[in-house]
C-alpha cells in the first residue's frame, strides 16, 4: 500500500438490540482504537435501540447512526450502511460485525494487518475453525448444520470457502465492491453467498484469480451468543436462497 493510509468504517446493523447491545465493549474499543470508525445502522428497531446507539456515538465525528425507519433485514442494512461508509466516510476499507459481538472486536485489527500487507486481496472474512489454541463455542447443532450449509455453498460457488456465515468480514473500497451494492440483495439470511456470486459474475473477474483475492481467517475467539434471532425454519429458508442464487448462475 505505499505510504497510503488505509481508513475503515465498520458497520454494525442493529435490530431490537437495546436489551443486548454490549455497548460497554464498543465504548472501551472506541477509545483505544481511534483509526477504526463504525456506523451504526438502526434497521427499523421498535424497541429502544435508536436511543442506545445515539447515546453511544454522541459527541463523535468518528462513528455514526444510520436510522432506517423501516425494517428492511439484515442484508439490507448492511448494503445500506457500507454504502454510506463508502460516500460519507470516504473509507478505503469497509466491512460489517455482528452487533452482539460473537466475534470480539479485537479480531478487526487481525484482519485489517493482513489487508494492509497483502494488496492485492479484495476480501477477508472470519471463518470459525476450531483448532487447538482457538476458542471457537458453538452449539453442535448449529455447527454441523453450518458445516453442511458451507459444503452446499461451496458448491453453488465453485469456491473451497469454509465459512460463508460469520458476521465478520472486511472489504477492499473499489468500484467492483460499488457495483456488488448497488441493488438489493434478493437474499435474506444467505446475504453473503449472494455478494460473493455478485462478485464472481463480474465481467472484470477472473475466476482463475479469485481464490488469491479472498481470504478467510481462522479467527481466534468466537461464541454462541444467547438470544440470537436465527431459528430452526431459518436454515431451510437458507437453503432455498442458496438454491435461487445457484439458478441465477
Amino acid at each position: 500500500m505505499g505510504n497510503t493510509r488505509m481508513t475503515a468504517t465498520i458497520v454494525i446493523p442493529c435490530y431490537n438490540e437495546a436489551n443486548r447491545l454490549p455497548v460497554p465493549a464498543f465504548q472501551e474499543f472506541m477509545r483505544n482504537s481511534p483509526d477504526i470508525r463504525f456506523l451504526f445502522v438502526n434497521d427499523g428497531s421498535r424497541d429502544a435501540t435508536l436511543e442506545v446507539l445515539r447515546k453511544l456515538c454522541a459527541g463523535s465525528t468518528t462513528h455514526t447512526v444510520l436510522d432506517l425507519p423501516a425494517n428492511g433485514g439484515k442484508a439490507e442494512a448492511v448494503r445500506a450502511g457500507m454504502l454510506a461508509a463508502i460516500q460519507q466516510h470516504q473509507a478505503t476499507i469497509v466491512g460489517f460485525w455482528d452487533a452482539d459481538l460473537a466475534t470480539p472486536l479485537s479480531a478487526i485489527h487481525d484482519l485489517l494487518a493482513i489487508m494492509e500487507k497483502r494488496a492485492e486481496l479484495q476480501f477477508i472474512f472470519g471463518a470459525r475453525v476450531k483448532l487447538l489454541g482457538r476458542d471457537i463455542r458453538r452449539r453442535p447443532m448449529r455447527h454441523y448444520l453450518g458445516r453442511i450449509f458451507a459444503t452446499a455453498a461451496s458448491l453453488v460457488l465453485r469456491l473451497p470457502i469454509y465459512d460463508t456465515q460469520c458476521g465478520a468480514k472486511l472489504f477492499r473500497v473499489t468500484p467492483e465492491l460499488g457495483q456488488i451494492l448497488a441493488d438489493r440483495f434478493r437474499a435474506t439470511w444467505v446475504f453473503d453467498v449472494e455478494l460473493i456470486a455478485r462478485y464472481l459474475r463480474l465481467p472484470t473477474v477472473r475466476r482463475e484469480t479469485v481464490e488469491s483475492l479472498i481470504y478467510e481467517f481462522p479467527l481466534y475467539a468466537w461464541e454462541d451468543v444467547a438470544g440470537s434471532k436465527l431459528r430452526p425454519k431459518d436454515f431451510l429458508r437458507a437453503i432455498l436462497d442458496l438454491y435461487r442464487i445457484y439458478r441465477e448462475g
